[in-house]
This record gives C-alpha cells, structure tokens and sequence, in this order.
C-alpha cells in the first residue's frame, strides 16, 4: 500500500496505491491479484477486491472499476448511477459522490488520481500510452474546468509504473509520438541502438501543459522485483501466460 503524500493532507478522501502484497490468489497471481480480465481464479479476484475495500472501509458494491480499453473515454458517476449495471467501457472515472471508490487497474501503465480540494470532485485515470496519446488526461480535465474546477485547485498524483529504463519502444513508436508534438522527444531515450520511453513523464508533462502545478510522482517502478508491484512487461519476459493486475483506489469519505 503506497500513499501520495500530497493527498494525505487532505482528511476528507481516502486513497491508496495497491501492490501485489496481501491477497488471496496463487501462483503467477500472487497475491493480491485484482484483475477480473485476468484468468485468475474468479472467486480469488473477488477477495481480493473485498480486502481492498475493506481497507478503505466500504462493502465491494460500492467500487466501481471499468472494462478498460486504452481509449479517451471517460465516465461521470453522479448519484443516479445503478451499481447492477453492466461494467462501464472506458479509462476515466469521475465522481463527486461521497462513499463511491473509483478503481483503475494497470500493470505498468500509469494510475493517475485527481482531486478538485475546492469542489470535493476526485476522478482516477487510467493511462497506458495509447490513452495517453488520445489525452485520456485532457478530456478528463477540460471536464472538470467545464464544470467549474479551476486549476490551481487540481491535485494530480501519478502512480507507480513502468520506468522508461525498462521500457523499450519500436522506432515507428517514437516518429508517432514527435508527429504529434515535437516536444515529445524529450521522452525518449537511446541506449545502445535501443529506444525507451518515460510513460510517467510524459503524463506529468501533459498535466503541467494544462495549468496543473501540484503535482506529485510516485517513484515505485513497477518492473522492478522489489517494489512487489504486477508487471506485464515483466511476465513477458519470463515467458509467463498471463499476469495480474494492481489497483488504485480514491474516494471522498
């Protein structure tokens, strides 16, 4: 369990950054698995959820996780939302409801919790580079500015994921990102003929763009044994079929 700093400061929200510690699933799953897409034990994926819900105090009803599709797409949860409805499609939640946790699930991409301190609205992101890319971060903030948030009052917490020493990218990957912008270069990196990629600042960068200062980067990389944190990239690389998933959690109390 990994906390922000930056938002310990704030008693009304709960929140935590997950790792695989403390659950209930085997093997390549070990241990708090909460990836229901994975092919983990269904019934082992539910206590986990129930553990990491006990933790923040609510009944496993009241989070609420997406169908995540590396998309720009996002959800507003207001106080008509039906808790029995199908699982939403999308990599955005939003809320300013009291006692609904929002869930992202990632295994080396990036968790980015956000919290409006004048308006009480938090939203949790999920970004790999392909929602980071269609600015999955931009639509969730012009929402929030649309609706009355202002800046200066957004916090922005960028969870822990795959560090760019561990993320090595095909060249074509690299011409599209500095297509898009040429400041993108900066991202990257070449190391003895290979490219590798900073997923986290370059979401950094595009909160910054946006006019968010208080801004907060969780230095754990996923990739890395120690940190105790799924990594796709990871069980890729020892050829393993599949692999679980770490949750992100934030909640107004």
């Amino acid at each position: 369990m990994i906390k922000s700093k930056k938002l310990l400061k704030f008693k009304e929200i709960q929140h935590v950054f997950f790792n695989k510690k403390g659950g209930k699933s085997k093997g390549i799953y070990s241990s708090l698995n909460c990836g229901i897409g994975s092919n983990d034990l269904k019934k082992n994926v539910l206590k986990n959820l129930d553990i990491v819900c006990n933790k923040i105090g609510i009944s496993r009803k009241k989070l609420i996780l997406l169908n995540q599709i590396h998309s720009n797409k996002f959800h507003f949860i207001n106080k008509n939302y039906k808790f029995n409805s199908n699982k939403l499609k999308g990599d955005a939640l939003i809320t300013n409801i009291k006692g609904i946790a929002l869930g992202v699930l990632t295994a080396d991409c990036v968790p980015v919790l956000i919290y409006d301190k004048h308006k009480k609205i938090i939203s949790a992101i999920h970004a790999g580079w392909k929602g980071a890319y269609r600015e999955i971060i931009k639509k969730v903030i012009e929402f929030l500015i649309k609706n009355g948030s202002k800046t200066k009052n957004l916090v922005g917490i960028i969870g822990p994921c795959i560090f760019q020493k561990n993320y090595e990218v095909k060249k074509d990957f690299k011409v599209k990102f500095n297509k898009k912008d040429r400041k993108n270069k900066k991202f990257f990196k070449i190391i003895k003929n290979k490219t590798y990629f900073s997923l986290n600042k370059y979401i950094y960068y595009q909160l910054e763009k946006l006019g968010i200062k208080n801004l907060e980067i969780i230095n754990k990389n996923t990739f890395e044994t120690k940190n105790h944190f799924f990594s796709a990239r990871r069980s890729i690389s020892n050829n393993e079929s599949d692999y679980g998933r770490n949750i992100s959690i934030i909640m107004i109390n």
